[in-house]
């Protein structure tokens, strides 16, 4: 009996530390924001985002160059008058209407 209660002074200090060094490097790789499994994890989401940021910045400079054609001293006529088509819903005598879908440019 003095020999266990011995061995269990003897071992249970470094079996504690055992135990937080297991706990500490399973979280390393395992944990939900520190581990190496989540840093791989963010930097998928962030070429994700990154990929989004491009196109929205490409429809934003698609935009921006069309509403140029609206501003200041040089006004693209053809522009102003689809413009003012499109938001009047209105058409001449003389015109004819084809329509096409959405997502789709004549040009």
């Amino acid at each position: 009996m003095r020999a266990i209660k011995r061995t269990i002074q003897v071992l249970w200090l470094p079996l504690v530390f055992a135990g937080m060094i297991w706990h500490f490097s399973w979280y390393a790789v395992h944990g939900p924001r520190v581990g190496s499994l989540a840093r791989e994890a963010k930097a998928q989401e962030i070429a994700t985002a990154r990929i989004t940021l491009a196109e929205a910045e490409a429809e934003r400079d698609a935009l921006e160059r069309r509403v140029a054609g609206l501003r200041g001293d040089r006004i693209d006529r053809d522009q102003l008058d689809e413009r003012a088509r499109a938001l009047l819903n209105m058409v001449g005598k003389d015109e004819l209407v084809v329509p096409y879908g959405p997502g789709k440019r004549l040009y």
